[in-house]
């Protein structure tokens, strides 16, 4: 599907549930995501127009159905702003962000659908680049390293991120504390799937403090332990983590280690950097970027990102570029 027919289908989808709806202030639909679009040169010493943080499209609703509880439903897509093309057309589904629909309520939030696991949805807290930037993210680059969160979840390729038919609660927050889980009832039939996925994440955060611990295990046994902590003083902000990524086919393992910080400079600009450093199997690679944001506007900012490589043979070297990005 063409990504401009696609936006008519999904102007079309609100529109008509915004009609089927009632006309109740408790209710609310609403089209929402951020357009990103940069100049760079790639890690392969090409030059590029497109896409260096990500283009989503989301549908988002609520419902009050009494008693504090609600229904809550999230369609989101994604696309690549210098072709008008979906994210991975051809092999992942046009609904690639999520599709989801769930209740809330007192007792925390469940959601069925496709979705980001417990692990992936919640790491981006603790990288400045919020796992998304393809040149300067250190998490991007190196965390989750050999763990697919489903190994066949774009039509039999695999995922790193999301979850198909799968289930997931985010607790209340008590004292600080969040319990996140995720997981499938399904068992995949595809080769050498013999287990049902799941991922748990304990996260804190209260005051300058926040910290997360994670494992998850997908479908064919891979197996990813990652924990993070975040210290916040003032306009610096420091952040460090651990992942520990294993393949079960293979016996491969990745061991990254990162350490960053993000210093706001002035009202509005941000400061960046990152260092990470990768165990995979017997050899040793390093990582470090810097990059810079300076907001034009609440929705509108321009960046500029620097990444390098060393000792990894599938990155010849350095990336850089600029870009706008804009929330709506």
């Amino acid at each position: 599907m063409h990504y401009k027919q696609a936006l008519v289908l999904a102007g079309a989808t609100l529109g008509a549930f915004a009609a089927s709806m009632p006309a109740r202030a408790q209710s609310s639909l609403t089209l929402n995501g951020m357009l990103d679009l940069g100049v760079f040169r790639d890690f392969d010493g090409a030059s590029k127009v497109g896409t260096i943080q990500r283009s989503n499209l989301a549908i988002v609703g609520t419902e009050d159905l009494g008693g504090g509880v609600k229904a809550v439903l999230r369609l989101a897509t994604r696309a690549e702003l210098d072709t008008g093309a979906s994210e991975g057309a051809g092999y992942k589904p046009f609904w690639h962000d999520e599709a989801t629909i769930g209740l809330q309520g007192g007792w925390g939030t469940v959601r069925a659908g496709r979705a980001m696991t417990a692990m992936w949805a919640n790491d981006w807290k603790f990288d400045p680049w919020a796992n998304f930037n393809r040149i300067a993210s250190p998490a991007w680059q190196h965390w989750h390293y050999l763990t697919p969160s489903d190994p066949f979840g774009n039509n039999g390729t695999a995922e790193y991120g999301r979850l198909n038919n799968g289930i997931f609660y985010d607790s209340p927050t008590v004292r600080g504390v969040t319990l996140r889980l995720s997981g499938s009832p399904e068992r995949q039939r595809e080769q050498g799937a013999t287990r049902r996925p799941v991922s748990v994440v304990l996260e804190y955060g209260q005051g300058a403090v926040a910290a997360m611990a994670a494992f998850e295990r997908n479908s064919i046994g891979d197996r990813d332990t990652f924990v993070a902590g975040k210290y916040t003083l003032g306009v610096v902000a420091i952040m460090a983590a651990y992942d520990d990524s294993r393949a079960r086919a293979t016996g491969g393992r990745s061991r990254a280690t990162t350490v960053s910080a993000t210093y706001q400079l002035a009202q509005a600009v941000m400061l960046k950097m990152g260092y990470s450093r990768q165990r995979l199997d017997a050899s040793t690679s390093h990582y470090a970027s810097v990059g810079a944001d300076y907001a034009l506007s609440r929705r509108t900012t321009l960046y500029a990102s620097l990444g390098r490589h060393r000792n990894a043979p599938q990155y010849p070297g350095t990336a850089f570029g600029f870009g706008v990005a804009h929330l709506y």
